[in-house]
């Protein structure tokens, strides 16, 4: 069991054949990610690194029975990418790019609310680090190695938290379920409740880490969102207590707009809902381990 991938799903790569594209597209084969092509315009019918490459997201559905899809390609360029994801019959689309207008993305939000609810892809990012299920399959830029395998489901907002988080489990003898990036822009494809959703329907997941950050409800929505409807327990770290108010710390979505968005305030908020507070970054495993002890 895991949430979203696992080792049969079948994978393209939109921006297959570009630089970035093609070190990523590699390193998930070499994790050993289904990989079954990928998509440049202007460029099918070729073959790149022995994977079949498609003009259109719609010819790799067809030919390869392709479910998932990772983006990299321009910020200019990659709402219609993942729109044309959508459009083909992909059901899980991870978008890497960092940049995407945020007009662009409310477009990308309106198009996937007319497809039924059942029907409609699921999308996690823009600016985020991808989703790994350790062991499986790895759709995103994370190092592999330090993800371990288990049953601690981890959502994030910020790539580098979440390594550190997957690195700090490993040393404790901690493993993941799948880890799950959702990107630190305003508006993104799915927010943590939506993957708190999954996590609560997975018979392997026993326990979440969400990792939040300054800016926005949707840690504390999350929060009450586990209070009210999940048997789990929810360990969270809440990045940014020393940020002043008003200001953009890193990601588009860290900023402080309104009450019950600062990083204290979201804490308090959480620790009234029921979940454990990793105090510090440095903190997240100890605290796991410890809430594990106890169940």
């Amino acid at each position: 069991m895991a949430i979203l991938i696992n080792k049969d799903t079948r994978m393209i790569v939109q921006g297959f054949t570009g630089k970035i594209g093609t070190f990523h597209a590699q390193d998930m084969m070499n994790y050993g990610s289904n990989v079954v092509g990928g998509v440049t315009p202007g460029k099918g019918g070729q073959t790149h690194l022995d994977r079949p490459v498609f003009n259109t997201v719609r010819e790799s559905v067809e030919q390869e029975g392709a479910e998932a899809s990772i983006i990299f390609v321009p910020p200019a360029f990659a709402a219609d990418s993942i729109m044309e994801a959508a459009e083909a019959g992909i059901k899980y689309c991870v978008s890497i790019t960092d940049g995407i207008p945020t007009q662009d993305m409310m477009k990308v939000k309106q198009f996937l609310r007319k497809f039924p609810k059942k029907d409609r892809m699921i999308l996690t990012g823009p600016n985020c680090a991808g989703t790994i299920t350790p062991g499986q399959a790895m759709l995103g830029i994370m190092p592999g190695h330090i993800y371990q395998s288990g049953i601690v489901g981890v959502v994030g907002r910020s790539g580098t938290l979440g390594y550190e988080a997957a690195d700090q489990m490993r040393e404790l003898g901690i493993g993941i379920s799948t880890s799950v990036g959702i990107g630190g822009d305003p508006i993104n494809g799915s927010s943590h409740r939506d993957i708190f959703e999954k996590f609560e329907e997975d018979d392997e997941t026993k326990l979440i880490l969400m990792i939040g950050e300054i800016g926005g409800p949707q840690e504390v929505e999350a929060g009450v969102y586990a209070a009210k409807h999940m048997n789990k327990p929810v360990v969270a770290y809440i990045a940014g207590l020393t940020a002043p108010k008003g200001r953009r710390m890193g990601h588009a979505g860290a900023i402080i707009s309104s009450a019950g968005e600062s990083a204290a305030e979201k804490v308090e908020m959480l620790q009234d809902l029921g979940v454990t507070i990793a105090p510090t970054p440095s903190a997240m495993g100890e605290t796991i381990a410890k809430v594990l002890a106890k169940m």
